[in-house]
């Protein structure tokens, strides 16, 4: 089968690989149809790393993914041959003592997708995953729509972490694919006030598309002032998602005493601070968000009920042969692209 791996810093090529096959019970054979690239991806294909996991060439990235059903192993009872399948890139152990604690987002044992000294990314024909990573949904699901259930997944346990409801204001700060689906989840959940900012002009015209109270361009305006006049006593929650340290003094400025900082983004350096007065003055949560956990069954459910209703994201399509351009068109935030992806 075809792989797009990356071999170099900035480098993908299309190589030959064997067809995996089923080994376990409960393996699924799915034939890849659609991959979203991602940021932590584009960690990987500029730095190579993310922290201190660093990628040994070649290496098949990729973990946003919706596929078919090619075979099922004598266990398998779930899902059957021809089924469309959002797949869940996180395998976890259930057993460690994190598993056990309904934590299998921070799994003792956990491999995925795309992750270096873990699994082989989705960015193939073909891959196998255990049965509890394949979600069916229906025939009319899109492939978009299920490509961005990972993502959305996120946003939605973020969401629920940060206890979103009809009486609650946010802020959403970095309006790419992770920040619009913090927008779209919000929403769902019956957020009253949304404010967001982005500096990328084609991203802020998308996210006013989806009916928003406010967005801003920190590089055009004061955000924070912009934010307390609509929403003089703060907002109760805000979604970092850009990842800077610019973005996170922001947030701080914006939260109302007792609020949530929800920390998603990944930030390219190793630390980052925060003024210990305004947090501990204002008595602030600060919540990392690491993936998702046990919220992508809920996330489908929401999208095929049309309460949200992302494929608008998807803005670029390439095939496994222009896996490089895709890269290069997302690395440099080119021609106004959401969420590219690559269709086989």
């Amino acid at each position: 089968m075809k792989a797009a791996a990356l071999t170099a810093i900035e480098r993908l090529e299309i190589i030959e690989q064997p067809t995996p096959e089923i080994q376990q019970a409960d393996d699924v054979l799915l034939r890849v149809r659609m991959v979203g690239i991602c940021g932590s991806d584009m960690h990987y294909y500029q730095t190579g790393t993310i922290g201190t996991e660093g990628v040994e060439y070649p290496f098949v990235c990729g973990h946003e993914c919706a596929a078919t059903v090619v075979a099922v192993g004598s266990d398998v009872t779930e899902v059957k041959v021809s089924d469309k399948v959002v797949v869940e890139p996180a395998v976890s152990c259930g057993k460690c003592d994190q598993c056990l604690a309904g934590r299998e987002n921070t799994c003792r044992n956990l491999k995925f997708l795309g992750c270096p000294g873990q699994l082989p990314g989705c960015l193939s024909e073909y891959i196998v995953m255990p049965e509890r990573c394949c979600y069916k949904v229906e025939q009319e699901f899109s492939f978009e729509g299920a490509v961005l259930c990972e993502t959305l997944s996120i946003a939605l346990y973020a969401a629920e972490n940060a206890g979103i409801d009809n009486s609650k204001s946010c802020a959403v700060l970095g309006c790419g694919p992770i920040g619009l689906s913090c927008i779209l989840t919000s929403k769902a959940l019956g957020a009253d006030n949304i404010y967001a900012t982005e500096i990328i002009p084609e991203r802020v015209n998308v996210a006013e598309t989806t009916g928003i109270t406010w967005i801003g361009n920190p590089q055009k305006e004061d955000v924070i002032k912009s934010v307390i006049d609509c929403q003089p006593n703060g907002v109760d929650i805000v979604f970092e998602c850009a990842g800077k340290q610019e973005t996170i003094d922001q947030a701080v400025e914006i939260l109302k005493p007792g609020g949530k900082l929800m920390l998603i983004g990944i930030p390219r350096i190793d630390r980052i601070s925060f003024v210990i007065e305004r947090i501990r003055r204002k008595e602030i949560s600060i919540i990392n968000v690491r993936r998702q956990n046990n919220c992508t069954a809920r996330c489908i459910e929401l999208v095929a009920s049309g309460k949200i209703q992302p494929d608008f994201m998807v803005t670029h399509y390439f095939s496994l042969e222009q896996t490089q351009q895709a890269f290069d068109l997302v690395s440099n935030y080119a021609d106004g692209v959401v969420k590219a992806v690559i269709k086989f």
